[in-house]
């Protein structure tokens, strides 16, 4: 996706540790005009495909997740939380992520009354690097009766091996843009 490559080269910073700072318009401070665009593409990606929830996890892909969610006829978005809470019933779907920008293993839980059988689910994050969010939500879909339709993610790092896990597991995989290789001078897409 042209115009999203396009912004991550105008404003996307690159710092130490591996780490593309996209937080002016993609997961901080939020520019809805691009999120929009975004939704398009992944309803245009998946339009072979019959959809009636959006899977996400908390929290930088919920702002993208809800606006692609409007694209697909307002199907409703669940998202994965990271901390359990009193209003929610303690029969939920667990998982474990390791966050490769937190450097920090969370546990996540998804209430059995919102994902089960009959639902045909699309994940959207924001990024993949090493796959492990994406592992775990598609166990989660897969324990819960549901069919995993595929995974919509916004920036993938190519050059780590999450895409390679996620296509090797047979999930169909859409990724606006790729990234080959990037440092403090230059971002190279795929």
């Amino acid at each position: 996706m042209q115009l999203l490559k396009d912004r991550i080269l105008k404003d996307g910073i690159v710092k130490d540790g591996d780490v593309l700072k996209v937080d002016s318009f993609l997961n901080h401070q939020i520019d809805v005009r691009l999120l929009r665009q975004i939704g398009k593409e992944f309803r245009r990606l998946f339009a072979d495909c019959e959809i009636n929830k959006i899977l996400t996890i908390e929290s930088s892909g919920i702002g993208i997740a809800c606006i692609a969610a409007e694209e697909f006829d307002n199907i409703p978005v669940v998202f994965a939380k990271k901390n359990q809470t009193k209003n929610i019933a303690h029969d939920v779907h667990r998982g474990k992520v390791e966050s490769f920008t937190h450097g920090k293993t969370y546990d996540v839980i998804v209430s059995k009354d919102f994902l089960g059988k009959g639902d045909k689910v699309l994940i959207i994050d924001d990024f993949l690097a090493k796959g492990n969010a994406l592992v775990c939500l598609s166990e989660m879909v897969k324990n819960s009766g549901a069919e995993l339709v595929g995974a919509g993610i916004v920036i993938e790092k190519g050059y780590q091996e999450g895409g390679k896990i996620i296509r090797d597991l047979g999930i169909r995989l859409e990724s606006l843009a790729i990234i080959d290789s990037m440092n403090e001078n230059e971002i190279i897409f795929r």
